[in-house]
């Protein structure tokens, strides 16, 4: 399970490397495929709500029980994430009217997404070098077989679907070097 979490961490890297590669297009002042920052925003804002709120529920229950020293932890990045996804939304909102050919100020936008992906990397980073490890350290297999039943029903074939729904960011994917966040 917890590889699966690894897994699922340098995905959600190579999601925003995308979006990082978009931004900087953006900075020069170029027009960047819109289309497929919005596939990415889709998905991720999916990601969020379906496979990552319950297995964060689960990680802060088990860690208040195993690791009551360490709750602080869990719990601010249970908030910092949870501040990402109304910024994703905004993103979402601005993509919608770029896409619809409303006047938006692309410096702002601009701004927006990178202040976006400095926070969803900084998030990554202490998944990666504080969660993981109290995780590997406090976790029994029972606890992580729980951390896998947690996932939603059917949540392997909702992966695939996405994967359908999205081909040209799989696509993006598939050539994408998982970036060090």
């Amino acid at each position: 399970m917890l590889n699966q979490l690894r897994l699922d961490h340098a995905n959600m890297a190579r999601m925003l490397h995308v979006l990082q590669l978009k931004q900087k297009t953006l900075a020069l002042g170029e027009r960047p495929n819109f289309q497929l920052m919005r596939e990415v925003v889709d998905y991720i804002l999916t990601y969020m709500e379906k496979f990552a709120t319950p297995l964060e529920r689960i990680c802060v229950e088990r860690l208040q029980e195993k690791a009551p020293e360490h709750l602080d932890l869990p719990e601010q990045m249970a908030n910092d994430y949870r501040e990402l996804k109304p910024r994703l939304q905004r993103l979402a909102n601005d993509i919608d009217m770029i896409l619809m050919d409303n006047v938006l100020p692309m410096d702002r936008f601009a701004d927006d997404l990178k202040a976006y992906l400095e926070a969803h990397r900084a998030y990554l980073r202490h998944e990666r070098e504080e969660l993981f490890p109290l995780i590997d350290k406090h976790f029994s297999q029972d606890d992580m077989e729980e951390l896998r039943q947690a996932l939603p029903e059917g949540a392997e074939q909702e992966l695939e679907r996405l994967q359908q729904a999205y081909p040209e960011l799989y696509a993006e994917l598939r050539g994408a070097d998982v970036p060090a966040v």
